[in-house]
């Protein structure tokens, strides 16, 4: 799984906000209950994870979000999704997501990185019978 390099800012005061830049995309840590939350295998390629939306800590509105800035790349033979979170009614960057596609052998990997949806990984068998659920017949 591809990491990204995470500063922090972080206030006592909740006034000011806990930004996040990452690929020169400033992350807003006010705007959700958890950072980077655990998502296990749940890897999104699109949409938002509302429930660790808490609202925009710019307009103090909890809304939908916009998603901009949407692109798909591929990089040896690794499709990388990206886009931003914004709140609908100021604009304000609440997040900046990627999922990841690629085949490795005989087996599709997903991994997902996202201040608000959360950091989560999972790998499926292309093979009609998954090799690493069978047992050995000796």
């Amino acid at each position: 799984m591809r990491q990204k390099a995470i500063s922090r800012e972080v206030s006592s005061s909740r006034k000011r906000w806990k930004t996040f830049p990452v690929d020169c995309v400033a992350m807003c840590g006010d705007c959700v209950e958890k950072e980077y939350p655990n998502r296990g295998n749940t890897c999104l390629e699109n949409g938002s994870f509302l429930l660790n939306f808490t609202g925009c800590a710019v307009c103090n509105k909890r809304d939908f979000m916009l998603i901009t800035n949407k692109s798909l790349k591929e990089e040896d033979g690794e499709e990388i999704v990206t886009y931003d979170h914004l709140c609908k009614n100021c604009h304000h960057v609440i997040a900046r997501h990627e999922y990841t596609f690629s085949i490795m052998d005989e087996f599709q990997e997903y991994t997902m990185l996202c201040l608000l949806c959360g950091k989560a990984e999972d790998t499926i068998s292309i093979l009609p019978d998954d090799p690493r659920q069978m047992t050995l017949l000796f």
